[in-house]
């Protein structure tokens, strides 16, 4: 049950919608830091760190479906709140990097 909880809470949104977003080429963002985002990341994702996301609106504005990442999926699920207030409805929690990296090299 607790587990159940923080996968809520910290952890990626239903897969199957996730992973047909990402199949279908949806936008990737890695809310990391700049440091954190240069040691790495996953393919074709860009980097809006957090701390910039409200700024990065507008041009976030026409993409189709946008799955936004960290490393623990904490700040990813701030970004995506962000957003959604903003009126996005596309917007997925991709949750960690390393769960990413597993969605994205199936």
């Amino acid at each position: 049950m607790i587990i159940d909880f923080l996968k809520k809470i910290f952890g990626s949104e239903d897969s199957e919608k996730l992973t047909e977003a990402i199949k279908n080429g949806a936008t990737l963002i890695d809310v990391r830091s700049k440091v954190e985002f240069a040691s790495g990341s996953i393919k074709n994702a860009v980097n809006i760190p957090l701390n910039e996301i409200s700024n990065q609106i507008n041009k976030l504005k026409n993409k189709r479906n946008i799955v936004i990442f960290c490393r623990s999926g904490m700040r990813s699920k701030q970004a995506q709140s962000i957003l959604k207030q903003a009126g996005f409805e596309n917007v997925f929690n991709g949750g960690s990097l390393q769960n990413m990296k597993k969605l994205t090299t199936n």
